[in-house]
């Protein structure tokens, strides 16, 4: 490709697009690399039962690496979409996710990879949901209207992601979440006057989701 020929993202039809000047630094953790922020889109949507994981960004992408862009590329578009299939839809239903709050590929690879996570964990939680975690995702076929991701509290689902019932970060770490769930037990156990049995048993599959895959 010509040096001066700018590569266009294939953005999500219907999916909002974030301000350049809107864009923050990532508050989560960013201690992965930027191939393993790549890899790990990758990693949790298999784990969810995705196939045919795609990632396209504004940047070139290496040949024998196709899910991983160039190093030295800067793009001025930031945003990282990953397309996929999952086993619980119809195989021609194809679904994306998308990210361009933050200010680099490798944050917004990191929040994809992050929401794939713990939309995967908030489903083994077992709360009943209008639709499954997955439909956020799903794409319109033919010039239909797209269902957008949302922003990242969990998209139109009614389902509240492990580290929300907690009320800790996406990728806290073990200690803080078992000493949080260790609080809000207490507050919560049956035997109190004001406990709530079904309260306390969500905390502690919450608790259970995130050490299970922390």
């Amino acid at each position: 490709m010509p040096s001066d020929q700018v590569r266009q993202l294939d953005w999500p039809a219907g999916y909002d697009r974030t301000d350049p000047n809107d864009r923050e630094p990532y508050p989560g953790d960013l201690s992965p690399t930027r191939k393993e922020s790549f890899e790990s889109v990758v990693d949790e949507l298999e784990r969810w039962g995705a196939t045919s994981v795609d990632i396209e960004t504004a940047s070139q992408h290496y040949v024998d690496r196709p899910n991983i862009p160039h190093q030295h590329d800067k793009p001025d578009d930031v945003g990282v979409v990953v397309r996929f299939r999952h086993e619980d839809k119809p195989a021609e239903d194809e679904l994306a996710y998308a990210c361009d709050r933050w200010e680099t590929q490798r944050e917004n690879a990191r929040a994809i990879a992050l929401y794939v996570k713990r939309m995967r964990l908030a489903e083994r939680c077992g709360i009943a949901t209008g639709q499954s975690t997955v439909a956020t995702a799903q794409l319109p076929s033919g010039n239909e209207e797209a269902i957008a991701v949302g922003d990242g509290s969990g998209g139109p689902s009614s389902t509240q992601e492990p580290h929300v019932v907690l009320g800790v970060a996406p990728d806290a770490p073990d200690d803080v979440v078992e000493a949080v769930a260790r609080r809000l037990s207490a507050n919560a156990h049956p035997d109190n006057d004001d406990g709530d049995r079904d309260k306390f048993q969500r905390i502690q599959q919450a608790k259970e989701a995130m050490l299970d895959e922390g």
